[in-house]
């Protein structure tokens, strides 16, 4: 089972989170979080499989919410997909650089998340 952790302050984007795992069949349990703060508390009570990570959020914003878990030994290979309305060159280039896995500009279209969440599940076997 895929434990998912989705950390975006849009409940509708974290029920198109849930619903597009759910679309896919895959068996998951989905976690859900406001912000990073609220983020850090339940990574570190749960065993998450994958992050789905918003930038811009009240109190502690996803750019901050990788930093510090990258800085973490433990998760340094969890894969953290940053899904975010930052379209910048510079924004999608700091991610990656602070240590998201992959990137995705909102609006997500439903193939291109389902691809790319079928191709991080292959890799993850």
């Amino acid at each position: 089972m895929v434990k998912i952790l989705v950390v975006d302050d849009s409940q509708i984007m974290r029920n198109i989170v849930k619903n597009t795992f759910a679309d896919m069949k895959v068996p998951h349990l989905c976690l859900e979080a406001e912000d990073g703060k609220q983020a850090l508390r339940l990574l570190e009570s749960n065993d998450v499989t994958i992050i789905f990570l918003d930038w811009n959020m009240p109190g502690m914003d996803g750019i901050d919410f990788l930093k510090v878990v990258r800085g973490v030994p433990k998760y340094k290979d969890l894969p953290i997909i940053m899904v975010t309305s930052e379209r910048g060159k510079f924004s999608v280039i700091e991610a990656l650089q602070s240590g998201a896995t992959d990137y995705m500009v909102k609006p997500v279209k439903d193939k291109v998340f389902k691809e790319k969440v079928t191709e991080l599940l292959m890799l993850m076997k």
